[in-house]
């Protein structure tokens, strides 16, 4: 329970760029992980965390990586941990990735652990993917604590990003320090709660000078502590009550409100400084070991079994043993197993039971991870994020280590829709197995990667979140299996979808000598609007509305699989339906003729008889875009997006004097724009480009596509 008690696990989350790998870097320099700083960009050996050879040339992180450190605290500062925790905190981190096509990362990262550091850049604020970041944070109910980076940059404003928190995430933020110096003149933060003013010396910031607040920034420190106060007091009565009369709280008052703050997940403590100035890292593992929960701490994680009940698991190492396979990677010695610890002890050596396969596995090896290095250990515990090794599973598998709870399984990972797809050939058939081989590697590894075959033309075809993605899995192929595949045209995945309400009617009887078949379903379908979902990705909605068992309850399911059969292929043109509701509401039955298969066919042929009355839409993926140019780029830049059929959101100006412009723009519109962007920008701008939703396409658009596939099912035949 104290190693518990001593444990954070913690991600590491934001906008591309914003510094997310270069303050995990220095974090391991400061807790003596790493002895030597490398930077993402540059020279060297590059980043440790960053370590497949297509993130030290791209300097972006692709892959989430984990590492464990141990921080000793700041040696002079008093009270440094919280109570109960001692100056040996463990923290174990994960690195994700910023660019949106790899969000999945970020998705499996945030459901196995206690708390986060959203990273802002202090100059741009909030951006378009810090906002999905923070969306993943609140879908996982992950407490978190904001950095401020790149305070040293020209036109960094803190009171500014904090102002950002409030009004484009709606956090109750609240600074925790100012800083002392600003931009090129950077050079130490003050804290709020102590007064303190704190300076980074060395050559690598590891010395830490603690001063009294410099004269000149007293009044400003006494003004935002003020404010501070005011919003934490508010986490404890009593400290309100004392306050209210006069009283100001001691340190350890406002330390214990603080964490209760961040543990309800009301309240954002706001932190700064430079990573790659090696300025403030710090204190911010200070406040990550002092307010972010243990696994002691965090709202108990939850599990469901096959009769969709809900079972709270215990951060207890004598329970028995509940873990799951959050991220998987196939490596020379076998399958790369990382695993989050929810309950009991995991030994090597030891069999565990899956309860997705139902199948026993050994645990043979067993390693705590540093980005791509790995120290062999025993045994490991509940709170604990380690891998297996040569463990054969899935990604979102659970374990458990008795099989009278073999029906539990961990609840599951957000996975996002793909939005984007192409053909891949090789020349024979030796590639065409090292093609096979990759692919369902990767497959295996990555969620959002899809690998199907086209019936209509019998070629292979790969989806996934953009551009970007699908290239990386591309060049994957060529350098680690030697393929060097022909690569189709982007395609867009296109959906379907209904306009208005239907009614369907339909009796399924057919006799053939002996027992024949019957199923009548009687009901109707309608459109599924976003504010109707129950959940985010959900694109079909069954209602069983049978009253007085005119339908058997025991070929209900079978009803539903027929309705959902019908969702594959659109009547367009053959694309997936989307957002469409059924209610099945009366039916017929024989006691000797109906079966499963008898309703499943009657419910196929009754959802095929309400759609085609129900008005089919085409819809299209419209792409969040967010571009940052400078000034005299501007107008070219928005007639361009608007020219793509772009709808322009809106534009501000950052205070380095670029524009950020925000639209949504059609996915089949923005093929190949970053070479164009660079063109018209001399190299200058930049964007961002994520899946926002699907909106109906205009008349001209969707009798194109729907010509183009008819064209192409034809060809193919």
């Amino acid at each position: 329970m104290k190693l518990m008690a001593k444990t954070r696990n913690i991600g590491i989350s934001a906008h591309i760029d914003s510094g997310k790998t270069t303050l995990t870097e220095r974090i391991l320099y400061y807790c003596d992980k790493i002895h030597k700083i490398e930077d993402v960009r540059g020279g060297g050996d590059g980043a440790k965390m960053d370590h497949m050879e297509l993130e030290k040339e791209k300097g972006i992180t692709i892959t989430s990586a984990a590492t464990t450190v141990h921080w000793h605290g700041i040696a002079n500062e008093g009270i440094t941990f919280a109570e109960g925790v001692d100056k040996n905190a463990r923290v174990n981190i994960i690195d994700t990735p910023g660019h949106v096509d790899f969000t999945v990362e970020v998705e499996r990262s945030l459901r196995v652990l206690d708390g986060a550091i959203l990273v802002l850049c202090s100059v741009a604020g909030v951006q378009s993917q810090s906002i999905t970041v923070d969306r993943q944070m609140k879908r996982y109910k992950v407490p978190r604590l904001a950095f401020l980076n790149k305070m040293d940059r020209m036109g960094a404003n803190p009171f500014k990003g904090r102002d950002a928190l409030i009004e484009k995430l709606g956090h109750n933020a609240v600074l925790m320090q100012i800083p002392i110096g600003a931009e090129d003149e950077f050079c130490g933060v003050v804290d709020l709660v102590t007064k303190q003013a704190f300076y980074f010396d060395g050559d690598n910031g590891e010395n830490i000078r603690i001063e009294d607040c410099p004269a000149d920034l007293v009044d400003q420190m006494e003004e935002y502590r003020a404010e501070m106060i005011d919003k934490v007091a508010e986490y404890d009565d009593e400290v309100m009550e004392n306050y209210l009369e006069g009283n100001e709280p001691s340190e350890a008052d406002l330390h214990k409100c603080i964490k209760v703050g961040v543990n309800s997940l009301s309240l954002t403590p706001v932190y700064m400084g430079s990573a790659f100035k090696n300025k403030g890292v710090q204190t911010l593992l200070n406040a990550i070991t002092r307010y972010l929960p243990s696994p002691l701490e965090c709202a108990k994680p939850t599990a469901v079994t096959e009769e969709n009940e809900s079972v709270e698991l215990e951060p207890n190492k004598e329970k028995d043993l509940v873990c799951m396979a959050f991220k998987i990677t196939d490596e020379q010695f076998g399958q790369l197993t990382y695993t989050r610890i929810y309950q009991g002890t995991l030994t090597k050596g030891e069999t565990v039971y899956n309860t997705r396969t139902k199948k026993k596995v050994r645990v043979g090896r067993m390693v705590r991870m540093n980005s791509n290095d790995r120290e062999n250990i025993d045994s490991a515990h509940a709170g604990d994020i380690i891998a297996m090794v040569g463990v054969d599973c899935a990604s979102g598998d659970t374990f458990v280590g008795n099989d009278k709870h073999l029906n539990i399984s961990c609840e599951g990972i957000h996975v996002p829709i793909p939005v984007i797809e192409l053909s891949i050939t090789v020349k024979d058939k030796n590639e065409q197995a090292k093609l096979s081989k990759g692919l369902q590697r990767f497959l295996k590894e990555d969620p959002t990667f899809h690998v199907y075959t086209d019936e209509e033309s019998n070629e292979t075809r790969i989806a996934g979140m953009g551009e970007l993605h699908l290239e990386i899995y591309v060049e994957r192929l060529k350098r680690e299996y030697g393929v060097n595949p022909t690569i189709g045209a982007p395609q867009v995945n296109y959906r379907e979808t209904i306009a208005m309400e239907a009614g369907f009617d339909y009796l399924h009887k057919k006799q053939t000598g002996g027992s024949g078949q019957f199923g009548q379903v009687v009901g109707r379908i309608r459109p599924l609007t976003d504010e109707e979902k129950d959940t985010e990705d959900q694109n079909f909605k069954f209602n069983n509305n049978i009253k007085g068992g005119s339908i058997p309850s025991e070929f209900i399911g079978a009803c539903e699989k027929g309705f959902n059969d019908i969702m594959e292929k659109g009547p367009l043109a053959a694309f997936p339906l989307i957002n469409v509701e059924v209610f099945l509401e009366d039916g017929k039955y024989h006691d000797v003729d109906s079966s499963d298969m008898a309703f499943r066919i009657a419910s196929r042929q009754a959802m095929r008889q309400a759609i085609s009355k129900a008005d089919a839409k085409l819809l299209e993926p419209l792409m969040k875009v967010e571009v940052t140019t400078p000034d005299e780029y501007q107008g070219s830049v928005i007639g361009d997006l608007s020219s793509r059929r772009g709808m322009i959101q809106g534009s501000e100006t950052d205070p380095n004097g670029e524009v950020i412009i925000n639209a949504l723009v059609p996915l089949s519109e923005m093929f190949g724009y970053s070479n164009e962007l660079r063109s018209m920008s001399a190299g200058k701008a930049s964007f961002t480009m994520e899946f926002d939703k699907y909106s109906e396409c205009p008349n001209n658009i969707s009798e194109k596509v729907m010509a183009e596939r008819k064209e192409k099912l034809l060809s193919d035949d």
